[in-house]
């Protein structure tokens, strides 16, 4: 069976991505090559992202669209994995070792 992707998801996503990042949708547009207003249209679910626009804005967000796309798998886990290591490709030796008594303690 086919699954629809849910477009309204998916804009809730970006844009808690892109506030978490601290980007206003002027920056976003910016740095993806559109409009302010499809930023927004495309975050309140007025119209639905092209493939290339969506590709855009997960490198922008620094994300992949495997995460932005997360909650809509039937096996979630696997993009959400993928994410934390991205997240862990950052950090020093350090603030890995304190990330990893974290998850440990919980």
């Amino acid at each position: 069976m086919q699954q629809e992707i849910d477009y309204a998801k998916l804009g809730t996503k970006i844009k808690e991505l892109r506030i978490h990042k601290g980007l206003t949708q002027d920056r976003l547009a910016d740095i993806v090559s559109c409009n302010t207003s499809h930023i927004s249209n495309i975050e309140n679910n007025h119209t639905k992202v092209s493939l290339n626009v969506l590709l855009a804005i997960a490198n922008a967000l620094d994300t992949s669209i495997d995460y932005l796309l997360s909650n809509q798998y039937e096996n979630s886990s696997l993009a959400l994995d993928n994410e934390i290591l991205r997240a862990l490709q950052n950090c020093d030796d350090s603030k890995k070792e304190k990330i990893l008594k974290i998850i440990q303690i919980l």
